[in-house]
């Protein structure tokens, strides 16, 4: 009876590791679509809004205060139901009617949020799932022009790591329309695909990004799988790989001596909260100018185990398969190429990642202090 026991115990805790990954990647399956191109080259300021920490309903100096609504279309059954919603909703709150902008296929968000900034709106709010708020993120860092969090996909993880409202429309887009500004810090990560830093691509990152276990599980989901069952097919995928090997890795954080580990995975949070109440980065914290690092290598089905015990208690050391570092920035080269993930996105293999916080980029709209 123990054994049986010991067996249903191992099985959750393998559950639990893959809703994990699940968790990393918020729900990536019902997202529908990434955030394509790499950004480059941009400088990021610090100079703060005009708007920043002013009390609220006090958000704009002007009378025709206006939001951009960034909407992935994919995402809703009656999307004029939707607008409707928020355009009467603005107008009550005293904001004129929004400026709609659809998300395609080809362009997730990035060239919304350019044409967002030429309008000269007040709050650019995405309405879609992660890889809406990253594609918009990405344009807007470095900008004076707060980001307002409006719920539209299942993961939501930046809004939920930022104690916003994830379940209701017109609580959320109250809190965009009359909330307060925070900046909040920025992930930038390098992806070397060869490992010998030819023509790297960067992209920005709000929540985590990932090499190894977490992203193979994303990227060898069966799309006709998740089409039919949604995330369940993440389990299949991860049960798949449970078994996969490990592969060494060379890391560099900030200054420090190079070392070597051996892994299944390595994750960089700027913030540490997933679905269901896990917390990967129980220390890490949108503004405190740091990227957290865990590399998780468990050995068979027991080691997987210890993992998810590790996790669900949410202990930051004291485990020798959980390493857990803090940091500025870190490089990262494995000795083979591993699938990476940033934000839920899978954006195909590498060898050699690099990453690096950037404080304060960001400008978010959240709710007024109690």
């Amino acid at each position: 009876m123990l054994r049986e026991h010991s067996g249903w115990i191992a099985f959750a805790a393998i559950v639990l590791v893959i809703l994990l990954a699940l968790g990393i990647a918020g729900w990536a399956g019902m997202r529908g679509g990434s955030s394509g191109g790499a950004h480059r080259g941009r400088r990021w300021g610090r100079r703060p809004h005009r708007n920043e920490f002013r009390p609220e309903g006090t958000v704009s100096e002007t009378p025709t205060r206006r939001a951009a609504i960034i909407i992935n279309p994919t995402k809703f059954d009656d999307l004029d139901s939707v607008k409707k919603q928020i355009s009467e909703e603005s107008k009550a709150l005293g904001w004129s009617e929004p400026l709609f902008i659809e998300t395609t296929a080809e362009d997730t968000g990035q060239g919304q949020a350019r044409e967002a900034l030429e309008r000269q709106v007040d709050v650019v709010c995405p309405l879609g799932g992660d890889g809406t708020v990253r594609a918009v993120a990405e344009i807007l860092a470095g900008s004076d022009t707060p980001m307002g969090l409006l719920p539209g996909g299942t993961g939501n993880l930046l809004a939920r790591n930022l104690d916003l409202p994830v379940d209701d429309l017109s609580d959320a887009l109250r809190v965009a329309l009359t909330g307060q500004n925070k900046r909040v810090d920025v992930g930038r990560l390098t992806i070397d695909q060869s490992g010998e830093h030819e023509r790297p691509a960067t992209h920005v990152f709000l929540v985590m990004a990932g090499l190894g276990f977490d992203a193979a599980i994303m990227a060898d989901a069966p799309e006709g799988l998740k089409a039919k069952v949604g995330p369940a097919a993440y389990v299949v995928s991860g049960a798949r790989n449970l078994r996969g090997p490990q592969f060494k890795v060379r890391v560099k954080i900030d200054d420090q001596e190079e070392f070597s580990r051996r892994a299944r995975t390595v994750v960089i949070g700027n913030c540490g909260k997933l679905l269901g109440g896990l917390v990967l980065m129980p220390e890490a914290e949108l503004d405190d100018g740091l990227l957290d690092t865990v590399i998780l290598s468990p050995q068979g089905v027991a080691g997987w185990a210890a993992v998810a015990a590790r996790i669900a208690t949410k202990r930051r050391k004291g485990h020798r398969r959980v390493d857990h570092y803090t940091h500025e920035a870190i490089r990262i080269r494995a000795d083979r190429p591993q699938e990476v993930q940033i934000d839920g996105d899978t954006l195909g293999k590498a060898r050699a990642i690099n990453a690096e916080i950037v404080p304060g980029a960001l400008v978010v709209r959240v709710g007024s202090p109690d």
